[in-house]
């Protein structure tokens, strides 16, 4: 998944959102110097991510993206999820993505100080260009899957994921709608055994 979902999937804990959005920026066990709870949305991340790549469902997103893409369409699958759940976010929360996604910006630069070096540089672009609220429109994510291709130097060619994305839609969408509401119990057991 990709950071909406483990920032939704961190069920309004500020420490857990913290440590959920930074994980995939800390290195094994390098985290001990943080905060215990944030450490443990840093182990939420981590589960979250071990149960979508043994998923079925998942992976029959990322197969049909697999003979153009590779090794890349598992993260274009997390793109197109994130997308989907910006999409229909009023299903999932009854706080409007914009201001959830704001209250979110608010809690990163509240945090700044114990943000991974990596975060911290990719912040003022996420915020500037409102990456996680633009992802619910088509526009937003053809500029994700643009970045993602030039940050690959251009071998991975996800900026044509757009056009499977236009083609296979609504197979993508009802893809991750079956697979989101597993994710979601998953995840609450997980953040309630922390």
């Amino acid at each position: 998944m990709n950071f909406l979902a483990h920032i939704y999937l961190s069920f309004g804990d500020k420490e857990i959102t913290i440590g959920n959005f930074i994980a995939d920026s800390i290195r094994g066990n390098k985290f001990n110097h943080l905060p215990e709870r944030v450490q443990q949305g840093i182990q939420l991340h981590r589960s979250i991510d071990t149960f979508t790549d043994s998923h079925a469902i998942p992976k029959i997103s990322s197969k049909r993206l697999h003979k153009n893409y590779s090794h890349y369409s598992r993260v274009i699958v997390d793109i197109f999820y994130d997308h989907f759940l910006a999409k229909n976010w009023k299903k999932y929360s009854n706080i409007p993505l914009d201001i959830f996604v704001d209250n979110f910006y608010d809690l990163l630069e509240d945090n700044y100080e114990i943000l991974p070096d990596g975060v911290k540089r990719m912040m003022p672009y996420m915020i500037s260009d409102n990456w996680i609220y633009n992802y619910s429109k088509m526009e937003g994510i053809d500029r994700v899957l643009n970045g993602m291709n030039r940050r690959t130097k251009n071998k991975s060619k996800m900026n044509f994921a757009i056009l499977d994305l236009e083609e296979h839609y609504g197979k993508f969408e009802e893809e991750f709608t079956l697979f989101f509401e597993e994710l979601i119990t998953f995840s609450k057991q997980k953040f309630i055994s922390l």
